[in-house]
């Protein structure tokens, strides 16, 4: 394959990256958590969130939906929901919410961790964009090493968002003081992962494919060797 043609296949990849990536910030659909049902036919009040807001949701459990010992939901059943944004940076607020003191601290990790992924993306893209506009192959190619740097950097900044939000999961449902028994993670998180892998991986490849050519001979040193051409 062409050395253009693989950049432009790692490009394409890349711009998936993103859109999970963005998909995933902006929406609240990473963890879904369920209080425990003790009745059927009842009304009980499962949740999920993001790294923005927290949304509570009013569902009735019929005979139908209703297991012995397991939680409310599933959270697709239909019910009222009302959704509030976090007030990360108001103290003392928002700990009733979750109803564990340090799950605060952990949101806003994740939430400044993921802000770092998207500026690391959008220096990339920048750096894209340059290069593709330059006007020759060697200014090309120098551009696009910082371009897969930051997509690479990206990936890892989505890694951390999606380690810190579980670990702030799992202290939570370990917590003796939470109402909360049972816990999954939704379309959201796996938007994140999808990212973290996309972005890390393509941010790889277009680094390796922007550096200079391996000598062909052993007696031809990398600044001896003829530059690869990209047109």
């Amino acid at each position: 394959m062409h050395k253009r043609t693989k950049i432009k296949v790692a490009i394409g990849v890349l711009i998936v990256g993103m859109a999970c990536m963005f998909v995933a910030v902006v929406t609240d659909h990473w963890a879904v958590l369920s209080p425990r049902m003790e009745k059927v036919n009842e009304t009980c009040e499962a949740a999920h969130f993001g790294l923005w807001r927290l949304c509570k949701k009013n569902i009735y459990i019929g005979p139908e939906n209703y297991i012995e010992g397991h939680g409310c939901g599933p959270i697709s059943l239909p019910g009222e929901e009302n959704c509030t944004y976090f007030k990360h940076f108001t103290p003392g607020e928002d700990a009733e919410i979750f109803e564990y003191k340090t799950q605060k601290e952990y949101n806003i990790s994740a939430a400044a961790i993921s802000i770092f992924s998207l500026a690391f993306m959008i220096l990339g893209t920048l750096c894209l964009i340059a290069s593709c506009t330059g006007k020759g192959g060697k200014g090309r190619d120098y551009l696009l090493k910082p371009a897969g740097m930051f997509y690479a950097f990206a990936g890892l900044c989505a890694f951390i968002s999606v380690e810190v939000m579980r670990q702030s999961v799992k202290r939570m449902i370990e917590s003796e003081d939470t109402i909360w028994i049972e816990y999954s993670y939704a379309w959201s998180f796996a938007c994140a992962c999808s990212a973290f892998v996309l972005l890390f991986l393509s941010g790889l490849a277009l680094l390796l494919l922007s550096m200079p050519q391996m000598p062909r001979n052993p007696w031809e040193t990398c600044m001896d060797a003829e530059p690869e051409q990209m047109e």
